[in-house]
């Protein structure tokens, strides 16, 4: 018998401790590392961290380091040796690109290139997976157990983390129930909740579709500026009204909404993206100053949800070919595109036009 939580309550333990401002300890291949986000960062902490040593890294995506004009010798992340005068501005500048064009020189920059890179990468996963700007701060460990019980810290073996963290997670079915909505009154809400301790997402069955041929059905990723404020600066209001009324006016299918907003990034780190599209830059291009891959959704997330539901081919309604061959490589059969080509004002052409361009969406 055991209490002890396993890998999957140690990463969410991992997350919820990030996003607090809290360090985590992360371990592996005879090695430790303190680890704590740059953005939720204290002065406390940052003093404490500098009393353990003198050297201390902060990790950065390939992305952010593009931006700042460091070079990336790992690869996808660039390990920064912070200067010994560093401070909690300079860690948050190098974090956040929304002072880059009042600030554009943060350097001279000393970028590592010797030794494994491997336990700074899973800390820029957990990062992104507390939708935290992508990078941290780290620093080497001696005894890692003991500072761990001292000080009451979560520790996560890293190679086991990343496993866990690039796997398609299991979407366990909550509960269920009659909701009568505007494009139906046959609708019904689902409610799955995916067992890393994630975000719930929810499926909107219209009618009783049936389980023996393609159901028409759409995969929409939370929007809360634009569902629920109507925002102009998307199509995703539009979008997610004109599925549910297709649904509706065909008597049956199903629309999950995923919470995945700001293309999974989240909705503070999609407003900073919205900050820099105001200083001139596009979708992705933000996405990228920020430090994130142009998009950071999960649709394999999607797959798993009907295929709980008891659908196996589907009528998909999308305008992104991404979210088709995701489907198909996860089991489900599209046997149709159905276009989606609604929303467009003024606010957005440019937006969209973004989405065709680099995206590869077809509109």
């Amino acid at each position: 018998m055991s209490f002890a939580p396993d890998i999957l309550e140690r990463i969410a333990r991992a997350r919820a401790d990030l996003r607090m401002g809290v360090p985590v300890i992360l371990t592996g291949s005879g090695r430790a590392l303190l680890v704590c986000a740059a953005e939720t960062l204290s002065e406390e902490r940052l003093a404490d961290f500098k009393s353990l040593s003198k050297e201390q890294v902060l990790v950065i995506t390939s992305w952010r380091a593009q931006t700042l004009k460091a070079a990336a010798y790992d690869g996808d992340v660039a390990r920064v040796r912070m200067p010994s005068d560093s401070t909690l501005r300079w860690i948050h500048c190098m974090a956040d690109p929304a002072d880059d064009l009042a600030m554009p020189m943060k350097g001279p920059l000393h970028v590592l290139r010797d030794g494994p890179a491997d336990m700074h990468r899973t800390a820029i996963a957990l990062t992104k997976s507390a939708q935290l700007l992508p990078a941290a701060m780290v620093q080497d460990l001696e005894n890692a157990g003991d500072f761990a019980l001292e000080h009451g810290l979560t520790v996560v073996p890293a190679a086991l983390a990343d496993t866990h963290m690039a796997a398609a997670h299991q979407m366990d079915s909550v509960i269920h129930a009659r909701l009568p909505i505007r494009a139906a009154d046959a609708g019904r809400l689902h409610i799955f909740r995916p067992d890393d301790g994630g975000e719930e997402h929810y499926a909107i069955e219209i009618g009783k579709p049936s389980r023996d041929k393609p159901v028409l059905a759409r995969l929409h990723s939370a929007c809360f500026t634009g569902d629920v404020l109507g925002s102009l600066k998307c199509d995703c209001g539009p979008q997610l009204n004109a599925a549910l009324m297709q649904m509706g006016n065909e008597g049956a299918g199903v629309l999950l909404y995923l919470n995945q907003e700001g293309r999974g990034i989240g909705l503070a780190n999609k407003m900073r993206a919205y900050g820099l599209q105001d200083q001139g830059f596009d979708t992705v291009e933000a996405n990228h100053r920020l430090g994130f891959e142009d998009d950071e959704r999960d649709f394999r997330i999607g797959a798993s949800i009907l295929k709980k539901m008891g659908f196996s081919a589907v009528r998909l309604l999308t305008n992104n070919p991404k979210k088709i061959a995701m489907m198909e490589n996860e089991g489900i059969d599209v046997s149709e595109r159905v276009p989606l080509k609604v929303g467009e004002n003024a606010f957005n052409t440019a937006y969209l036009a973004t989405k065709a361009a680099k995206s590869g969406h077809l509109l």
